[in-house]
């Protein structure tokens, strides 16, 4: 069973969301909450798999919240997808850097928004490839930094090979094709880096590929 939180201030929204989440038999709704600091107390008394957070609320917003979580080794298990009415913005770029493992919109229809809470409980990013070229784009005029390039040291040839393969947008089975090895292998070498690089999920993954270095805007963006 898949547990929910269902983070937003506006009743209908969550109401909404609700009743479709309700009538899947691998899914339930384990808490509702309208701001971010009633998200955080929620998430730590229910441990939710996903949490489905909106980025604009009173008191805390959903920045903020999903840093808080991502933050709390306790909630390590939790994990956050950004609901926005406006697609790829500003917003949805710092939910990434705080730990967010993707996004979604809010007019998404039935079937995406099934698909995307089932993806998060299994711990894969919410990142197709053209939000992964936004990323790129949106780096082309951001500084990189180097905050994390002695981490990078301590991966193999191969683990940084589908880091940045990752970063370039690229699915398992893709990576798997490009490095000449099965799914399973290049889904292991993903893994690893992410336990090294401390990053809680794919998404947070090609955060640190591009403020690392390890990829530049620059580097075949036209693969992403």
């Amino acid at each position: 069973m898949i547990r929910v939180l269902l983070v937003d201030d506006q009743p209908l929204i969550r109401s909404g969301f609700r009743a479709l989440l309700d009538l899947e038999d691998d899914i339930d709704v384990v808490a509702e909450a309208g701001d971010g600091v009633e998200a955080l107390a929620l998430a730590r008394r229910y441990l939710p798999d996903v949490a489905l957070i909106d980025v604009q609320m009173p008191v805390v917003d959903g920045i903020e919240a999903t840093r808080r979580i991502a933050a709390d080794p306790a909630l390590a298990g939790v994990h956050v997808v950004i609901l926005t009415n406006y697609g790829f913005d500003e917003y949805v770029f710092d939910a990434l850097r705080a730990g967010a493992a993707g996004f979604l919109v809010k007019d998404i229809v039935p079937e995406d928004l099934l698909h995307a809470v089932r993806v998060a409980a299994r711990g894969d990013a919410l990142l197709a490839p053209s939000i992964t070229r936004k990323l790129i784009s949106r780096y082309v005029t951001q500084p990189l930094t180097t905050g994390t390039a002695e981490a990078l040291g301590q991966l193999t040839n191969r683990e940084r090979e589908a880091v940045a393969l990752v970063a370039q947008g690229l699915s398992n089975d893709q990576i798997a094709d490009r490095l000449l090895i099965s799914p399973m292998t290049a889904k292991t070498h993903i893994n690893r880096a992410m336990a090294k690089l401390h990053a809680r999920d794919r998404a947070q993954l090609v955060v640190l590929a591009y403020e690392s270095g390890l990829v530049t805007p620059r580097t075949n963006p036209g693969t992403a």
